[in-house]
């Protein structure tokens, strides 16, 4: 196995990795051996947030804390950070147990997200604050511009959805748990009473009933 990260990798950072066991720390599931990411994600969590400030503040300078806030909320968001993700195509590059991958949890919303914040995380330890910036500047691109407020969480729009047209509010079940200790996959069921019902999978209920909620959204508007 390649003690270094792919060069897609090096690529997308534009950064040559002075220390290429950080950036594979960075590309690493919890289900798979060795350290995983989870201490790199939560300093580029941080790192992503003061970025995003900055350039919001720089960018609205009429605007009120309020507006800026939103604007924030929404760009790090763990679902924009996955469709990052999903752009650069990092999910085929993130290092996972078996299991882990045949559960999919290379598309999973919480993980994609995790692994861009580990990877600012890894590029800020190496490139500093200049170089974390570069690098989110070219990612996110024009989505400043273009998003205005935080997406509505699946949880809460199906709750919403279900109030609006008088239904019963959606129940949550674990109709399964499975994988290792350290790396578990839920499966969860939601279901709104009498009307329908979907199912996901996640590394924890969060998630799985977060991909449900979704999954059901789209079942009900479809």
């Amino acid at each position: 196995m390649s003690d270094a990260p792919p060069p897609e990798i090096t690529q997308v950072l534009d950064h040559e990795p002075r220390d290429p066991a950080l950036f594979l720390t960075a590309l690493t599931h919890s289900s798979h051996a060795g350290e995983s990411y989870q201490r790199l994600e939560f300093l580029g969590d941080r790192v992503l947030g003061l970025v995003m400030g900055e350039w919001l503040f720089k960018t609205f300078p009429s605007e009120p804390e309020g507006k800026l806030s939103r604007r924030l909320n929404a760009l790090v968001s763990g679902e924009t950070c996955a469709e990052i993700a999903k752009e650069l195509d990092l999910g085929r590059h993130i290092r996972m147990g078996k299991q882990a991958r045949d559960d999919g949890a290379q598309y999973s919303t919480y993980v994609l997200g995790d692994v861009v914040e580990a990877l600012i995380g890894a590029l800020f330890v190496e490139a500093g604050i200049d170089g974390a910036r570069a690098f989110i500047r070219k990612a996110w691109g024009d989505r400043v511009h273009s998003q205005g407020k935080a997406p509505k969480h699946p949880k809460a729009e199906l709750q919403e959805f279900a109030a609006a047209k008088q239904w019963r509010p959606p129940v949550y079940e674990t109709t399964h748990r499975g994988g290792p200790h350290h790396a578990p996959v839920f499966t969860i069921t939601v279901s709104i009473p009498g009307r329908a019902s979907a199912e996901a999978k996640g590394s924890s209920k969060q998630e799985a009933e977060t991909e449900a909620a979704r999954n059901l959204l789209k079942e009900l508007k479809s």
